[in-house]
């Protein structure tokens, strides 16, 4: 049941901890998180279009039980999602197309929301263990939609304030800097 969403845990960890060390790519969590869900994306996509003789993971047939019946061509739409799940992932890792690829992904899992209800309503079995709850499905599909914005770019993250800046250090009830602080920068408004 956890297994989706540590494939974007651990990746995103990986890259961050990569930035730590100096790797610029990673230097962000928000970069690092777009490339995590890029990561999940290639391995999710991958059982969009494995035959049913992988036993390590979903296999197509899986992926076309999950769909509602009001879905035209089951079999096609499994694959259409797959390419586009790749697709996405390319999209996240590249600079130029990431607010894009983000948006469209934020989208697609929207899209494929009805599949994931029916899947847990109907209690499709996935991968021969029984169906993933709904409870589960519909913070686990926030998730994915979250980090998809928010990794392009889309959505603000938290705003940490930093103890080295004295221009992020923490303000007053009334909007001032402690005196200690308003001395070391002149334009400031206190320090006229």
């Amino acid at each position: 049941m956890f297994g989706t969403l540590m494939l974007l845990a651990c990746p995103c960890l990986g890259f961050r901890l990569l930035g730590a060390l100096g790797l610029g790519r990673f230097a962000t969590w928000r970069n690092s998180a777009a490339h995590g869900l890029a990561v999940m994306l290639v391995f999710t996509s991958a059982a969009h279009f494995a035959p049913e003789s992988v036993t390590v993971m979903p296999s197509h047939a899986d992926m076309v039980a999950m769909v509602p019946p009001f879905v035209p061509f089951p079999g096609l739409m499994v694959y259409a999602s797959g390419a586009l799940e790749l697709l996405g992932a390319l999209g996240l890792v590249l600079a130029a197309t990431r607010s894009a690829a983000g948006t469209a992904l934020a989208a697609l899992f929207v899209l494929m929301f009805p599949a994931n209800v029916y899947a847990a309503v109907a209690e499709v079995p996935f991968d021969g263990a029984p169906a993933t709850p709904l409870w589960f499905r519909i913070p686990e599909q926030i998730v994915f939609v979250t980090i998809a914005l928010w990794g392009a770019g889309r959505m603000s993250g938290p705003r940490l304030a930093r103890a080295a800046w004295p221009s992020a250090a923490p303000r007053t009830f009334f909007g001032d800097r402690p005196r200690a602080l308003r001395a070391e920068r002149p334009n400031d408004r206190g320090a006229r």
